[in-house]
C-alpha cells in the first residue's frame, strides 16, 4: 500500500522560502511520477510541479516557475519542494502525489495528508 506523508509547511513572512519533503513507502516508484499540488479555502486543488522518479519530466505550474524546484532523492525515497520568494497567494494546503508515470493525476494518483503553508504579507 502505497504511503506519502509530507512534512516542512509552516507560517513565512512573504518573500521567504519553506522546504516541503515527502517521503514515499509501500512499492517501488521507478516506473512513478511525483508530484505537489496545492489547493486554497475555497479553490480547487490545483497542480504544482511534477517529476519522474528516475528523474527528467520536470514540470511546473507558470505560477510558480523560477521560484519553487521540484527533486527527488531515490536513495531516500523522498521528493522534495524548495519554495522561494514565497507570496501571500501561495498559502494553501500543500499535497504530495505519486501516479504511474503518462497516467491520469485524479483517477490514479496516490495521495499524502497534505501539510499547510501560511504566507503572510
Amino acid at each position: 500500500q502505497v504511503q506519502l506523508v509530507e512534512s516542512g509547511g509552516g507560517l513565512v513572512q512573504a518573500g521567504g522560502s519553506l522546504r516541503l519533503s515527502c517521503a514515499a513507502s509501500g512499492r517501488t516508484f521507478s516506473s512513478y511520477a511525483m508530484g505537489w499540488f496545492r489547493q486554497a479555502p475555497g479553490k480547487q486543488r490545483e497542480f504544482v510541479a511534477s517529476i519522474r522518479w528516475t528523474g527528467g519530466s520536470v514540470v511546473y505550474a507558470d505560477s510558480v516557475k523560477g521560484r519553487f524546484t521540484i527533486s527527488r532523492d531515490n536513495a531516500k525515497d523522498t521528493t522534495t519542494l524548495q519554495m522561494n520568494s514565497l507570496k501571500p497567494e501561495d498559502t494553501a494546503v500543500y499535497y504530495c502525489a505519486a501516479v504511474p508515470f503518462l497516467y491520469s493525476w485524479s483517477e490514479y494518483g496516490h495521495w499524502g495528508q497534505g501539510t499547510q503553508v501560511t504566507v503572510s504579507s
